[in-house]
């Protein structure tokens, strides 16, 4: 995420010494105090302090994170009609800034949300809302997810206009309310009332990418072009019930229970689309000895089923990425300890490939359950969005970065097995991809959980990253 025509200024002279600095791996190129940080290092770190500070948790809102990322971008000029804080409600109000551009292209779009989910103080080694940097990690909640990228994007427009940059179209930034929780969603809610704002060729989200560190060393960087689509079903299981000293065979319990170990014994068909197959060949080459081998089988034609299951076995993950998944989540039955159960319920949470139907899932859920009655009814509406074109601009500068950056790490596209609000501007016909500059170690991921953190030499490393895509992009 970065381009550049500037004026020659002395941060211009100091973006040329660093982008020298960036042809060596750059997590080796920070100390983890504040005393010999850069300008615009001690910026970031600035605003991410800030930004943690600030609980922005469903029940307050991200309002006031909104505002003060609006304030920094007025204190550095940004004209104050180039920055709109727009929402459903007082409390819920979404940033979006506009840096103008020549006007030779459509705009790109970069999003990212202030929200975060609860955090209770009894439940952290320290307080969650306070940034404590310690042992080479900041910590607070969203220190990770996703306060690090918001601090980053704001960051780096900062520094951009003291530079003097024009880029070649308008940037447009949306940091937005309410990703985490659904309800008055920042990036539906501005696609349904002011879309004007936020329309773009293309758009980069964040949080969607980024890199993975394993045993401490960094092994690949990962663009997301996908991601799979949410659904939940609902099974019921209802009969006469009764007195519980009299039991009897029919029960409702049983029933769904054996539904539900014939759904557990079931595996959706392995399927690969342009996105994931990307990610094995890529992958492959990182790896060694039976994984090497079951991924390059994985993609002859046609693919070796046993290798194929062989990978899905050994990594949830693969596992994830090969085909839909449907998981019971939460199971609810009976209404007395001294009474036959006259209902029993349970959820099924189905994540789907991009290319399948909800009526396929549907019916091959009927089909595994094996009981008419069994009902299984959708819960809610799935947010489909069709994968997102491999984009040339956009994959060769995160590869020419990455090397440059960090040499030898691997980039892939992925399709994340999560959700993200990218899948709303898929919708519109916004092609997305995930793009970020920051590590984080894959068997060590804190987000949403308890004493969240991210590295401090790897908040740096993105923000550098992050300002060098955004011009490569946009000169």
């Amino acid at each position: 995420m970065r381009n550049p025509v500037r004026v020659r200024s002395p941060l211009r002279c100091l973006a040329v010494a660093l982008s020298m600095l960036a042809t060596q791996p750059v997590l080796a190129q920070h100390n983890h105090g504040t005393g010999a940080l850069s300008p615009h290092q001690k910026l970031a770190r600035d605003i991410f302090k800030e930004l943690i500070g600030i609980n922005t948790t469903m029940n307050i809102g991200s309002t006031k994170a909104a505002e003060a990322m609006a304030s920094r971008l007025k204190t550095a000029g940004f004209p104050e009609s180039d920055i709109q804080l727009v929402g459903p409600r007082p409390r819920n109000m979404n940033l979006v800034v506009r840096y103008h551009g020549r006007g030779g292209l459509r705009p790109i779009l970069f999003i990212g949300h202030l929200d975060v989910v609860e955090a209770l103080p009894r439940d952290w080694s320290f307080d969650p809302f306070t940034f404590l940097e310690k042992d080479g990690y900041f910590y607070g909640r969203g220190t990770s997810d996703m306060k690090c990228e918001d601090a980053d994007i704001v960051t780096n427009l900062i520094r951009l206009k003291s530079e003097g940059f024009v880029p070649n179209r308008d940037i447009i930034v949306a940091l937005t309310e309410h990703e985490e929780n659904g309800d008055a969603n920042g990036i539906e809610w501005l696609l349904g009332h002011r879309r004007d704002l936020i329309d773009a060729e293309f758009a980069i989200n964040l949080e969607g990418g980024g890199g993975d560190i394993k045993s401490g060393k960094p092994i690949l960087m990962e663009v997301q072009t996908s991601e799979k689509v949410y659904i939940s079903f609902q099974l019921e299981v209802k009969n006469r019930g009764g007195h519980s000293s009299m039991p009897v065979k029919e029960n409702a319990i049983y029933r769904l229970a054996i539904g539900l170990t014939r759904l557990a014994k079931y595996d959706f068909p392995i399927r690969l689309n342009e996105t994931t197959r990307t990610f094995f060949e890529r992958t492959a080459n990182k790896e060694t000895g039976q994984s090497q081998s079951d991924m390059i089988a994985l993609l002859r034609t046609p693919l070796d089923t046993v290798a194929a299951n062989r990978l899905a076995t050994s990594s949830a993950y693969y596992n994830a990425l090969m085909r839909t998944t449907c998981v019971p989540t939460m199971l609810n039955a009976g209404h007395a300890e001294n009474a036959l159960p006259q209902t029993a319920h349970a959820v099924v949470n189905c994540r789907m490939l991009p290319d399948d139907s909800v009526e396929k899932v549907l019916e091959t859920l009927r089909r595994v359950l094996a009981d008419s009655q069994i009902t299984v009814t959708q819960l809610g509406q799935p947010q489909p969005g069709p994968l997102s074109p491999l984009r040339k601009d956009v994959m060769d500068n995160v590869e020419r970065l990455t090397a440059s950056m960090w040499p030898g790490v691997a980039v892939t596209p992925v399709m994340s097995t999560g959700a993200s609000d990218g899948k709303f501007l898929r919708q519109v016909g916004i092609p997305v991809y995930g793009v970020s500059g920051i590590f984080a170690d894959i068997d060590d991921v804190r987000a949403h959980g308890k004493d969240e953190r991210i590295g401090v030499n790897e908040f740096y490393a993105g923000v550098e990253f992050m300002y060098q895509f955004v011009q490569s992009l946009t000169r």
